[in-house]
């Protein structure tokens, strides 16, 4: 059986988006899945456009998400000697032509054809010229006339093309890089690419690029276009529905993992199935589940898996992960067995690692800021005499233990004959700040008995300050 080959071929005019994340994802997961190879492309031949950044940009956007290629990545910059040997093939087989006309012609032909209700379509003058190469000179392809060229999509099915509509276009610029059209067809020829798998908005490429491969006597390839990501609102998808960088979504606290899981679903299903290991998507996925109709981009759905991800990794790695966002906020470093401890009272309540970081600055904080609404109602002159009472209670504590400090609180909950969320939570404020946090006895575990006693005697000078 033939090796599947399949490509990702990005442009490196900016940073890799999700459109493109996913169309690279199928791409690696359909020759994962079938044992094929994946190569990397790096279509740089808009040299005003791309830049080094957006080439590191996209590479580590790609390593983050763990897309492995095991060729490339190929710049097109240095294929140049392939692309002329290619041309000067068809042109040898008279089915390319030098054309001398400006663009300026080309665009005036181009609008007077229109105001006369004709195509506006290059009008072929330099067709039958026999003009060689010379200064300011594109190749344009002798594009057929008459008949129709037909794709034979794996999703979107049969699509026909009259080839009276198509123009003949220019494969190589005057400056002597070839375009779009041509290169990608000569990348996807010498690479022996079998599958072709990309966004819908190529559709109309791809008429052109059958026959230029007809051209070249070169078998096709089988083309799959993929929907595109529509945001809520059912439009195409841009940066207001958050279609930012992939590498934004690393820097707001997303895994890869969940990130892989969502833009895999984002057009590909396998039952009703939400979440997947990446060994079980490679297993899973084909074509034959690609839907024909465009996906809507949800971020509520996003943050739900992020959650689910945070929630199931090993609070080790969590750590891992999550000390740049420490960092980034100025914490000093407590260690990584106390930082464990406290990822793992976090983990259930916290969708991003951003979110994580927030959440965890009572944890590494010298002193904690109170909310003003959450001081106002629990930290009140009343509870001086409580606070001092527990202050004594937890001083003489031999284990300052979860277990032995519930105990305490209970005991002390029923001496003064309140519930025991009546201390609980003017303690929780008095330790973290705030009125929710993960259980009060882990936190108080977690921190020290020296650190709460210090916290607790802040909230009793706060709550006796009040009455005076």
């Amino acid at each position: 059986m033939e090796q599947i080959i399949t490509r990702f071929a990005p442009s490196p005019t900016g940073y890799l988006h999700i459109g493109g994340a996913r169309t690279a994802l199928f791409n690696w997961l359909f020759a994962r899945h079938h044992g094929g190879k994946f190569i990397l492309r790096i279509e740089d031949t808009d040299r005003e456009r791309s830049t080094e950044e957006s080439v590191r940009a996209i590479l580590d956007a790609m390593e983050w998400l763990g897309m492995d290629w095991d060729e490339g990545p190929y710049y097109q910059t240095e294929r140049l000697d392939v692309y002329r040997e290619y041309l000067q093939r068809l042109i040898d087989k008279g089915l390319a032509y030098y054309c001398d006309c400006s663009p300026e012609d080309v665009e005036r032909r181009r609008q007077e054809a229109l105001k006369a209700g004709r195509k506006p379509k290059y009008d072929g003058r330099c067709r039958d010229k026999g003009l060689g190469p010379g200064p300011g000179r594109v190749v344009r392809f002798r594009c057929p006339q008459a008949g129709t060229t037909v794709l034979n999509d794996l999703i979107k099915g049969s699509i026909e093309f009259d080839n009276a509509e198509l123009d003949d276009l220019v494969l190589q610029r005057s400056d002597g890089f070839p375009t779009y059209n041509f290169a990608v067809v000569v990348d996807d020829v010498s690479m022996s690419v079998n599958y072709v798998i990309r966004g819908d908005d190529h559709v109309n490429n791809t008429p052109r690029q059958i026959l230029i491969y007809q051209a070249l006597e070169a078998p096709l390839p089988r083309f799959a276009h993929v929907p595109m990501i529509l945001g809520q609102d059912r439009t195409r998808l841009s940066k207001r529905h958050g279609a930012t960088s992939v590498m934004a979504y690393k820097e707001q606290g997303y895994l890869p993992e969940a990130l892989v899981n969502y833009l895999v679903r984002l057009g590909w299903s396998y039952g009703d199935q939400e979440i997947f290991s990446r060994e079980e998507l490679i297993e899973k996925f084909d074509l034959d589940r690609v839907g024909a109709s465009a996906s809507v981009f949800d971020q509520e759905k996003l943050l739900w898996l992020n959650a689910h991800y945070i929630k199931e990794k090993p609070a080790g790695e969590i750590v891992r992960l999550l000390k740049p966002f420490l960092t980034e906020r100025g914490y000093p470093d407590h260690g990584d067995d106390y930082l464990e401890r406290a990822v793992a009272t976090l983990q259930p309540r916290c969708r991003t690692l951003r979110e994580m970081a927030d959440a965890a600055a009572f944890y590494l904080v010298e002193d904690v800021e109170y909310d003003p609404k959450a001081a106002e109602k629990f930290l009140t002159p009343e509870l001086a005499g409580p606070l001092k009472r527990l202050i004594e209670t937890l001083k003489g504590l031999e284990r300052f233990e979860e277990a032995e400090l519930e105990k305490a609180f209970r005991r002390m909950a029923e001496d003064l004959g309140v519930k025991l969320g009546k201390i609980a939570q003017p303690v929780r404020v008095a330790l973290t700040g705030v009125t929710a946090s993960p259980g009060l006895f882990e936190i108080i575990d977690i921190l020290g008995k020296e650190t709460v006693l210090r916290r607790l005697e802040k909230a009793l000078r706060f709550a006796e300050a009040r009455s005076q």
